[in-house]
């Protein structure tokens, strides 16, 4: 199963990563971290649809994206198109991500920037924090209920904010049980990579309305994001489609005027 391969690499990263550089040190770094105030994503959702745009140079689902990947210069026009937040992939092994990446676009662009990885552990959100992240996802697929209350709780002491991910209805009864502000329905099966856009849509019925829901993976038509909204949808996630596209600013501008 990809999941499962996605999270020993990971298990695998972190004991080289921790062995480098020890908890106590990341804790200090997080804690001394003074990056400039960025605006809450979360409560920008409340008077508009939002989109995050994500710098993605590959996917175990469709291999390597972009071949060639200026990655600040990316982030540089997603910034200028005016989206809302900027998604960092900092996952090596897959998606051949880096946490410097991320540290690197959170310190250019005025956008609250997520980091995008399978976090498994305290030690991943100390990182973010120290790298200047405002938002961290939370995968309920790969995390037990403790964790989840844990990890939620520590990232909201370290001022982060959070995406909690999901993907059918048990995963949406246990994310409601941490009181998140934002829930991000995964159109794709992390288990297959198969994509069924209305997921979002469906499990949305089934979370209380003052919940923010982002719909993320599957959407390639600026059209999904009006039937999105319509469903009650308060943002997007969308990585390939405008990783591909030859005028990214071109592409968000389109889909922005279409949920203007």
């Amino acid at each position: 199963m990809i999941l499962d391969d996605l999270v020993a690499a990971t298990e695998k990263r972190l004991a080289v990563e921790q062995a480098a550089v020890p908890l106590a040190a990341v804790q200090a770094q997080a804690a001394a971290f003074a990056g400039p105030q960025k605006p809450s994503f979360i409560a920008g959702l409340a008077s508009h649809f939002g989109i995050i745009a994500e710098v993605k140079q590959a996917s175990p689902s469709k291999g390597v994206i972009a071949s060639d990947f200026p990655y600040q210069q990316i982030a540089a026009d997603y910034t200028a198109a005016g989206v809302d937040a900027i998604s960092v992939l900092t996952e090596p092994d897959f998606f051949h991500g880096d946490l410097r990446y991320l540290e690197t676009i959170a310190a250019a662009s005025p956008k609250p920037v997520l980091r995008k990885d399978f976090v498994i552990d305290p030690y991943m959100l100390y990182q973010a924090k120290a790298a200047g992240a405002s938002l961290v996802l939370l995968i309920v697929a790969i995390l037990s209920d403790q964790q989840l209350q844990d990890y939620y709780q520590l990232a909201t002491d370290l001022g982060l904010e959070v995406l909690v991910e999901c993907h059918d209805a048990q995963e949406v009864q246990r994310a409601l049980a941490v009181q998140p502000r934002l829930i991000g329905v995964n159109n794709r099966n992390l288990k297959d990579f198969s994509v069924d856009i209305t997921t979002s849509v469906r499990l949305r019925e089934a979370i209380p309305a003052e919940i923010k829901v982002l719909a993320e993976s599957g959407i390639t038509a600026a059209s999904q994001l009006a039937e999105l909204k319509a469903a009650g949808i308060n943002g997007v996630l969308i990585g390939e489609t405008f990783m591909r596209a030859p005028d990214r600013q071109a592409i968000i501008r389109r889909y922005q005027a279409v949920v203007a």
